[in-house]
């Protein structure tokens, strides 16, 4: 399993929403960094910019997938691009 660094606006993030919320996207981050090719359906390389994108319900986690995966932001489908 790599190791996970949240940035400060992805911590913002989760810490404001639903605590449900927030645990569902955590495992599904944790389950992407344990076996990437289990999460290979939700997961999109960004257009225009280097990094991926994690669909997880109506919320996508944008992140950088390196040695370590580098989660930079959360939030709803259509503000966070």
């Amino acid at each position: 399993m790599k190791p996970i660094a949240y940035q400060r606006a992805a911590r913002k993030a989760l810490t404001r929403m639903p605590r449900t919320e927030a645990q569902r996207i955590m495992a599904k981050i944790e389950a992407y960094a344990a076996d990437p090719e289990a999460q290979v359906n939700n997961v999109k390389a960004l257009q225009g910019r280097p990094g991926l994108r994690l669909r997880v319900g109506d919320w996508r986690v944008i992140m950088l997938d390196g040695d370590v995966l580098d989660i930079l932001d959360v939030g709803p489908r259509g503000s966070i691009y």
